[in-house]
């Protein structure tokens, strides 16, 4: 890439973020490279191209959960910028399936009508569901999201500053957890649909609703239960922790979804979650252990007292 600008105390900012997060000393721990990204994706949604180009520079990395993380953050920004090098990573289909995906759902994120070619593409070609249905996801977003509909929905104001991969069903008469509940696990609906409610079930909130929210994980989709395992990780809730455990302690689960469940009891950093994060650290599938590695990470901000989770540690 260009040289980093470093006229200013921005411009060496930006090139010790890049030194860390791409790992240029290859003694960097992983999660001080997950805390880099995020910084750097504050300095990306604020319009800094740089900063993109260094975070879309971790593509090329050998870490599944790091380039995942990284198309998760490049949508975040809700930059335009940020098209091109996930379109990259969603058309390379070297790249792993959980990168691909974050890669699609990223581009929903962002919501431009110019990401709709692309997405419908690999939505009719893409061999592997969790692509198709990812782009199917994201297809619809952007239509909602360019719809008079999305103008018009009272929805509630959520208390997660996320850009999801759909919006919660509005308010009115989306109260019942039960009625979602059975909305959520309606094969019949469409997957943007459960989705809605999904995030509805999020936005309430109770121990009803994070009940109902732990059924999806009976769902024959890898993708939406790796979303049920997001949502848990954004609520905080020690009603999902069970639910959690079990999940991650399933060698038989997708690795997408195992990984999120990590992820989600790092946030939550309750007591009875320190020991089984320490077992899945040493876990035989890469993007777990390396994902109960971060969920330390996150477990021990959690319990610090640290008001910035980008700050590196020395």
């Amino acid at each position: 890439m260009d040289e980093l600008r470093q006229s200013d105390g921005q411009g060496q900012e930006l090139s010790a973020l890049r030194a860390t997060l791409l790992n240029l000393d290859g003694k960097t721990q992983l999660a001080h490279r997950f805390r880099a990204l995020f910084h750097l994706k504050s300095l990306g949604t604020e319009g800094d191209k740089q900063a993109i180009d260094v975070i879309a520079e971790g593509f090329k990395d050998e870490s599944e959960l790091l380039k995942h993380e990284i198309a998760y953050v490049l949508g975040q920004t809700k930059q335009l910028y940020a098209i091109e090098p996930l379109k990259g990573a969603l058309a390379d289909l070297n790249q792993q399936a959980m990168v691909r995906h974050e890669a699609a759902e990223a581009l929903g994120a962002i919501g431009s009508d110019s990401c709709l070619e692309i997405l419908q593409k690999y939505l009719k070609e893409d061999p592997l569901e969790v692509i198709r249905q990812t782009c199917e996801l994201a297809i619809d977003r952007i239509n909602w999201e360019n719809s008079e509909k999305a103008k018009n929905e009272k929805l509630q104001e959520s208390a997660f500053s996320s850009i999801d991969p759909a919006p919660p069903l509005p308010t009115e008469n989306n109260d019942s957890v039960e009625k979602l509940q059975k909305l959520l696990n309606n094969q019949e609906e469409t997957l943007f649909n459960r989705y809605r409610a999904m995030f509805r079930l999020r936005d309430i909130g109770t121990t009803e609703a994070v009940h109902a929210l732990a059924s999806g994980f009976e769902d024959p989709s890898a993708l939406f239960r790796h979303e049920i395992a997001y949502v848990f990780g954004q609520l905080c809730s020690p009603d999902s922790v069970p639910a959690l455990i079990k999940v991650l302690g399933n060698e038989k689960e997708e690795g997408m979804v195992r990984h999120e469940a990590a992820e989600a009891l790092g946030s939550i950093a309750t007591d009875d979650v320190l020991p089984i994060l320490t077992k899945f650290a040493k876990d035989s599938e890469v993007v777990v252990r390396q994902s109960a590695e971060v969920a330390l990470d996150m477990y021990e901000y959690e319990n610090s007292g640290e008001l910035d989770y980008t700050e590196i540690k020395a």
